[in-house]
């Protein structure tokens, strides 16, 4: 079920913030009516494709933010994984210089509510607990509006690195469009026209292009 048009779970949990500081209270909460938020997961901790991810993330954070907008990522690790993360130097796997906050889900309870856990909990015949899948999320980016609503979400399989410029591209869409009440067509980008919600506007702007 896809969470678009429907409240952002919430959730309070352990976080890596400023790249330094471990914090065990962090909520996607504190940027309601202040802030656009995008939310996204990641696989773990010290792998191949995630770390290029998370410094491409830290690259366009001044873009991110000159819209009012904070980025947030997620994994399954803990917060102590994310610390030794952060403060590896780049040229040794790390993401040293990243720093948005980055949630621990260890319980994986945020990537389920979410959506994006790669798997879930069942009882065996034998009636234990185990997992079917990997206890991993998979590359869910989701943008979150002002009053907590999800606007926009895409869901990658482990190996499909996303593109931070389309998620950014996104949010420009999302203002362009509380601001202005147009719709934005395909590959619309700042700047560019868009349309109004109209018949007519829809035959005007497809004639010009």
């Amino acid at each position: 079920m896809s969470l678009v048009g429907k409240k952002a779970p919430s959730f309070t949990a352990a976080a890596v913030v400023n790249g330094t500081e471990m914090v065990s209270d962090f909520s996607l909460d504190q940027y309601l009516g202040k802030k656009y938020v995008v939310f996204f997961f990641y696989p773990l901790d010290f792998t191949f494709v995630c770390p290029t991810e998370l410094l491409a993330f830290q690259e366009l954070l001044p873009e991110f933010q000159k819209r009012g907008c904070e980025v947030v990522g997620c994994s399954v690790d803990s917060k102590y994984s994310h610390f030794a993360w952060l403060n590896t130097p780049k040229n040794k796997g790390g993401i040293e210089g990243v720093k948005y906050p980055v949630v621990a889900d260890l319980s994986k309870s945020i990537a389920s509510n979410y959506g994006v856990l790669a798997g879930d909990f069942a009882y065996t015949e034998e009636g234990l607990l185990d997992f079917n899948g990997k206890p991993q999320a998979y590359r869910g980016t989701f943008l979150i509006d002002k009053e907590g609503i999800v606007r926009h979400c895409v869901i990658n399989d482990f190996p499909l690195g996303r593109n931070i410029h389309e998620t950014l591209r996104m949010v420009d869409s999302l203002i362009h469009h509380e601001k202005f009440g147009e719709v934005c067509p395909a590959n619309w980008n700042e700047g560019q026209e868009a349309m109004k919600e109209t018949a007519a506007s829809v035959a005007s702007y497809l004639s010009a292009h």
